[in-house]
């Protein structure tokens, strides 16, 4: 069994930045990949960005690139989205996930946050 929580969440004016944390236990941590998603109300779930299990290779979705950043601190079982220049578009609810692959694609997935809403103000 594995457990994935969020936090981090919260409201941040446009151009700041914000720090979500995804924290796992039941398994060993390290043996997962990470994907970072979120969802808009009236809009599909996307992918944001993954890390590998090690932390050593990256993806990232093309409209947070250069401005997101994945890491992850497999010591701690925490992976880290630091979210800087954010924009009202970033608005949504972030889940974080775990798998074996780090793809975009949702569906490799298997363990799931409750997800952290971020909400980006003008």
């Amino acid at each position: 069994q594995v457990q994935v929580g969020e936090s981090g969440g919260g409201l941040v004016q446009a151009g700041g930045s914000l720090r979500l944390s995804c924290v796992a236990s039941g398994r060993t941590f390290s043996d997962y990949a990470v994907g970072w998603f979120r969802q808009a109300p009236g809009k599909e779930r996307e992918f944001v960005t993954a890390i590998s299990r090690s932390g050593s290779s990256t993806r990232y979705a093309d409209s947070v690139k250069g401005r997101f950043t994945i890491s992850r601190d497999n010591a701690k079982n925490t992976v880290y989205l630091q979210m800087n220049s954010v924009k009202p578009e970033d608005t949504a609810v972030y889940y974080c996930a775990g798998g074996s692959a780090y793809s975009t694609n949702s569906d490799a997935y298997n363990y799931w946050g409750q997800g952290t809403q971020v909400t980006v103000s003008s």
